[in-house]
């Protein structure tokens, strides 16, 4: 298999290694030994010695949510979300995906987004028609909630409505190129995909991006990948903060106590704890679960539910039990993706957007 040199590197550290072993998300949510950092890395080192063959472990390595757990765990610096996804790249490169994953691949390539769905909600539709005229500042919603979780746009539109501010939303939004990040990595087909969402923001002074999952590529691939982005990004959370501090928005705390769910992208990937702390604080009593800010853990996400629905709702529970260890009965999300996942399992722990508390 073609692999960098630095990607061996990890992968021969990473293999006999347990020192992430207890925080995998996924991992923990199975109790299955091949879904660590570790076994992922045995199963690639059999592969670079030609043990085995690269489609005997590709079901394994989109076990991996990239959440970055392993990553912050390892004091030596290794980094399993690094050889997980060069090896999905190899793989699209030597076309030796699993078909479920071609299928997606070729869903976000043809139709924009990798649920392969075209028509938008009525409601959603609507919303976004209300800012269709151009403006300085365009609101980026993101595959996930615009065709899997279009209430959760909705809410996000209804925000910024709340707070005044004058803004756009694009009735065709491009793919960000995040679910091809996560499914192929640094492919030709994926920088083509961001090229083309630069070209279409360009000529926006500002892009809030409403999922922390386009905010990370956006601000971090899209660097790391010379992708022509001028445009200055800002988080969603970090802008509502702002309008916050401004007084744009006007905050009445209902003394709810809650605890927060920290997306990775943001706590982990971009190191952006406390704005939506200030958003919650503002309009409830934030608490913290025992794994919090970088050390948060996955609640799971809508991608993954495709071809492992029942090891989301699983890793949506345990996130849910921890919630329950420290006796709180409300968690806040600023993921649509860990929103939609924290939602689909029966609980009786409330679950709420930054949106809901705000929109009240």
């Amino acid at each position: 298999m073609i692999m960098s040199e630095k990607g061996k590197q990890h992968v021969d550290s990473c293999r006999f290694c347990w020192m992430c072993h207890h925080i995998c998300p996924i991992g923990n949510a199975t109790g299955q030994e091949r879904n660590t950092a570790r076994a992922r890395a045995l199963g690639i080192s059999l592969v670079n010695r030609e043990a085995i063959e690269l489609d005997e472990i590709m079901d394994n390595i989109f076990e991996c949510g990239c959440c970055g757990a392993c990553v912050k765990e390892c004091v030596t610096g290794w980094d399993p979300v690094m050889f997980t996804k060069e090896t999905r790249l190899h793989a699209a490169m030597e076309d030796k995906l699993p078909d479920y994953i071609n299928a997606l691949v070729d869903n976000c390539l043809e139709k924009g987004n990798a649920y392969g769905i075209t028509e938008i909600d009525a409601e959603l539709k609507k919303a976004i028609a209300a800012h269709s005229a151009k403006t300085d500042l365009v609101l980026f919603l993101g595959a996930d909630a615009i065709y899997k979780a279009p209430e959760c746009a909705v809410k996000a539109i209804k925000v910024l409505e709340k707070a005044g501010v004058d803004f756009t939303v694009l009735e065709n939004e491009p793919n960000s190129g995040a679910q091809l990040e996560y499914l192929i990595s640094a492919a030709n087909e994926t920088k083509e995909v961001m090229n083309n969402c630069a070209k279409a923001l360009n000529g926006f002074k500002t892009v809030v991006a409403y999922d922390p999952q386009d905010a990370k590529v956006l601000k971090r691939e899209y660097k790391e990948w010379d992708i022509a982005l001028t445009a200055e990004v800002k988080t969603f959370t970090s802008f509502v903060a702002g309008l916050l501090k401004d007084g744009a928005l006007k905050a009445e705390n209902n003394g709810k106590k809650v605890v927060y769910q920290d997306p990775f992208q943001l706590s982990r990937d971009l190191l952006e704890t406390e704005e939506a702390r200030e958003i919650i604080n503002a309009y409830a009593v934030c608490e913290e679960m025992l794994c919090n800010r970088k050390d948060t853990m996955w609640a799971g996400n809508i991608l993954m539910r495709e071809w492992m629905a029942d090891v989301m709702d699983k890793v949506a529970l345990a996130r849910i039990f921890n919630a329950k260890c420290v006796n709180a009965d409300t968690i806040v999300t600023a993921s649509v993706s860990e929103y939609v996942s924290l939602k689909s399992v029966e609980s009786d722990v409330e679950i709420l957007s930054i949106e809901d508390l705000i929109l009240g």
